[in-house]
């Protein structure tokens, strides 16, 4: 599949798996420092709806923001929109290169990206991506602590887009009726995977 380029205010879901299918997280720290490199590099240029990272892949949800909310440096064509994830991507198999004494490619070539524009769709894949623990049989969703389903469900502060993701499910009743019910929405939407 071609790369599709990100754009202001578009909803991307972007995934990537470790290199031979190795694992790109192999301790508590790694899921931290992940989700901090997240924070420092991405949250300037988008918003997250939904994320679940899991040993060797990862899942996100996001939306960039509109143009005129981006870093100057990228308004004015000096950094293109794809430098903050590149940035990212190599800080952290830097690090890991360096924690595990490896070298080489930590991930599965390019990062993978698709363009989401049907709300169908949107809260299908949202749905996907926090019961991914449960799809993969390495966690209960319900209480896996590296995806945003707990925190999409608390009333604790969050840097996720947490009311705009419960508004497409019209509550927070709904949206946890919807995840339990996911084998009706995985199904609607198989075609789509990429995995």
């Amino acid at each position: 599949m071609k790369h599709q380029p990100f754009e202001p205010s578009g909803f991307f879901h972007v995934y990537n798996r470790g290199n031979n299918k190795e694992l790109i997280f192999k301790s508590t720290d790694n899921y931290v420092y992940f989700l901090s490199l997240i924070k420092k590099y991405l949250l300037s240029i988008c918003v997250i709806y939904s994320y679940c990272l899991l040993p060797n892949h990862f899942h996100f949800i996001l939306k960039i923001k509109e143009f005129n909310e981006l870093p100057e440096k990228i308004k004015s064509g000096k950094t293109k929109l794809h430098q903050p994830f590149s940035n990212l991507f190599n800080a952290y198999t830097k690090a890991i290169n360096k924690k595990y004494v490896r070298t080489g490619s930590l991930f599965q070539e390019h990062l993978k990206r698709i363009k989401i524009e049907d709300e169908t769709y949107l809260r299908n894949i949202i749905i996907y991506i926090n019961t991914n623990a449960t799809h993969h049989n390495i966690s209960n969703f319900e209480t896996y602590k590296y995806s945003s389903y707990i925190s999409l469900i608390s009333i604790k502060e969050t840097l996720l887009q947490r009311a705009e993701v419960l508004n497409l499910f019209e509550d927070l009743e709904n949206f946890k009726f919807m995840h339990l019910d996911k084998r009706r929405t995985i199904e609607g939407i198989s075609m789509l995977l990429l995995e």
